[in-house]
């Protein structure tokens, strides 16, 4: 699966073992369409996870335009009333920067 977006802020690394780093971000999805002959836009954000390595976290930089290839995983929590709940992940395979990193 695939999708493109605006990173929305900084990637950031955080450590989940001693030896295993991951880099996360979030990015935002536009989706364009009409209604009533009125043109709007709907936007989705996409929490991400890349774990092929953190070399790349500084280069992604919060309004980059970025294409990502991968998939969709579900995360279940409890909220703080006690109800089951859920999120989507992207979990990232390929990024590929669609515009230069401010770096």
């Amino acid at each position: 699966m695939e999708i493109t977006g605006r990173l929305v802020a900084n990637a950031t690394v955080r450590a989940v073992s001693e030896d295993k780093k991951v880099t996360g971000f979030r990015v935002a999805v536009n989706r364009n369409y009409q209604s009533k002959g009125e043109r709007k836009q709907e936007t989705a954000f996409v929490d991400c996870t890349y774990w092929r390595g953190d070399g790349v976290a500084p280069y992604l930089k919060k309004g980059m335009l970025v294409q990502l290839s991968g998939f969709m995983t579900a995360e279940p929590w409890v909220s703080r009333d006690g109800e089951p709940m859920a999120s989507l992940k992207f979990r990232t395979d390929n990024i590929d920067m669609l515009t230069k990193s401010a770096q």
